[in-house]
Formats: structure tokens, C-alpha cells, sequence
């Protein structure tokens, strides 16, 4: 895959049109090797500044587009979005961050489709991309650290799947959590509250086969300590990681009775 030149012929109004589109195709080479590479790679050098709250709100009004494919990839939009915006302070204005943020957690636990891959379609990965939106966004709205881990929640215990992760879905989820939790000014009880959503959706169990929602949700937590405890590359390790860690590890007894 080579780095696309950017036709300089075009305002950067005009390319972001053309980008959004090629992101809704469902051939993947279109979609992701060419309008997804081109669209991180643009957003990051800024030259789709002049275009960048318009590349959101067409992001975020994808994520109610009727092909799987057209909204599995707005979530990346808005992570590139928001990583421009988080490198030039002032480019956007909070008003849109936060209306893209309202359509993002109306989306996020309640996508019906979560497979990591399709055959015909390439990645899809709605999960995944999710969490990396999540973490973009408890950047650019700190207040929301909490709700965003309280979301990460939510989707991993999404009762309408029959999809069990298997494109390490469970890794990115902890990863995104990880990076919420590295923010500095959460204590002990935020940092810990979401785990209430998990025994929620737990409390109702009982003998017999594991559902796919409560396979996903035991596969990110035990992916989750492993985050915590070694850190991120960016970031190192959440002020409260022991906490988190033990109870987490509480929740994981319920599978796995012989923790210690």
C-alpha cells in the first residue's frame, strides 16, 4: 500500500466529499486501503482542516447508514477528526464534538453487527473502531471519561450478538479503557463504577452454554489486567490499575472459580 498524493488540484472541500464516499463502499480496497489511508493520513497534516467539521458530521450521520460497512468506518473518521482537533487547539468548535459524540453513543452498544471480518466486505470491525473513537473522545471531553468506560460496558455486554470476538475485539476494547483510565483526576470509584454495568449484566445467569454477549464480555476482561498492569506504549500505566485489576479479577471468578 503506498501513500496517496493529495490532489492539490481540488479544494479540500471537494476531496472531503470524495473521501466519504469511497469510505461507505462496501469493496474494500476502495474503503480502506484507499479512502480510509488517504483520510488519516490528510487529517493528520492538515490538509483537510478546512473540511474537518463537515468530515465529522458526515461521520457521524453514517453511523445510521444502512450498510454495515458505511458505519463500522465512521467511528475511525471521527478518532482522526479528533486527533487533528486535539493537535491544534481551537480548530473545532465543542458544539460539534459534542453532537458528533451524542450520535457516536447512540451507535456504539447498540451496532447489531459486530463481526471483525466479512469475505466479500474486508474489516468491518465496529467494535474496535468504537474503541478507538472512545478514547479520541474522552480527550476531547474530559467530563465524559466516566460515561465513556460506562459505554465500553455496555457494548461488551450487548445481549443482540451471536458473534464471539475472535479479531481481537477484546484487545482494543482494553486498550481503550486503558487509555480512559490513564487520565489523571479519576478516582478510585470512577475508575471502578463501570465494572457495575458488567455484574448487572451477569447477576442474571445461570447453568448451560456461554451466551456470545457474556463470552466477549469475560475474553475483554481478561484482557483487560494485562493493559493495567504493563501499561500502554503511550501513556504507561492507570493511576488506579491495581484497583481496577482486583476488581476485575472478582468478576472473573465467576468463569474461573481457582483465581486466586
Amino acid at each position: 500500500m503506498t501513500d496517496p498524493d493529495f490532489p492539490s488540484d481540488l479544494p479540500a472541500a471537494r476531496v472531503a466529499v470524495l473521501l466519504s464516499e469511497q469510505l461507505a463502499s462496501a469493496d474494500p480496497e476502495v474503503r480502506d486501503a484507499q479512502g480510509y489511508t488517504a483520510i488519516a493520513r490528510w487529517t493528520r497534516e492538515g490538509r483537510l482542516d478546512e473540511a474537518l467539521e463537515w468530515l465529522g458530521d458526515s461521520a457521524a450521520e453514517r453511523l445510521g447508514h444502512p450498510e454495515v460497512q458505511a458505519r463500522s468506518f465512521a467511528p475511525l473518521v471521527l478518532r482522526c477528526v479528533l486527533d487533528r482537533a486535539a493537535a491544534v487547539p481551537g480548530l473545532l468548535a465543542e458544539r460539534a464534538v459534542r453532537r458528533w459524540y451524542a450520535a457516536f453513543t447512540a451507535w456504539y452498544p447498540a451496532e447489531p453487527d459486530t463481526r471483525g471480518w466479512d469475505d466479500s466486505l474486508g474489516w468491518l470491525h465496529a467494535v474496535a473502531h468504537g474503541a478507538d473513537a472512545a478514547t479520541a473522545f474522552a480527550r476531547a471531553l474530559p467530563e465524559r471519561r466516566t460515561d465513556l468506560l460506562h459505554l465500553c460496558a455496555r457494548r461488551m455486554t450487548a445481549p443482540h450478538t451471536d458473534y464471539r470476538y475472535i479479531q481481537a475485539e477484546d484487545a482494543r476494547l482494553a486498550r481503550a479503557m486503558t487509555g480512559i483510565l490513564l487520565a489523571h483526576g479519576l478516582t478510585a470509584g470512577q475508575a471502578t463504577d463501570w465494572l457495575t454495568v458488567v455484574t448487572g449484566a451477569l447477576a442474571g445467569g445461570g447453568p448451560g452454554p456461554v451466551p456470545p454477549w457474556a463470552f466477549n464480555t469475560f475474553a475483554t476482561l481478561q484482557a483487560l489486567p494485562l493493559h493495567l498492569v504493563r501499561g500502554l506504549a503511550e501513556g504507561g500505566v492507570p493511576p488506579h490499575a491495581d484497583q481496577v485489576a482486583e476488581r476485575v479479577a472478582a468478576v472473573l471468578r465467576l468463569p474461573s472459580p481457582w483465581l486466586a
